[in-house]
């Protein structure tokens, strides 16, 4: 099993209405954990092998918000 640490870099969040949205969408998803959830930024933890990074950003399009850049954590 490969994790992977990532920083999701989000624009349109403005509240914690937002937080919760995209925590919501996130917390959906099998073989990820949410780290934190801020306005403008997601730190998730996942398993490659199960989570693919389109997983990730689709269901933050699904809470209404887009995906302005990725970091990877090492």
């Amino acid at each position: 099993m490969s994790t992977v640490k990532s920083d999701y870099h989000i624009e349109g969040m403005s509240c914690r209405h937002c937080i919760d949205a995209v925590e919501g969408e996130l917390k959906q998803i099998d073989g990820l954990i949410v780290e934190e959830v801020g306005i403008g930024r997601a730190r998730v933890r996942y398993d490659a092998s199960a989570v693919s990074p389109e997983d990730i950003e689709a269901a933050i399009e699904e809470a209404g918000y887009s995906v302005r850049s990725t970091e990877q954590i090492a």
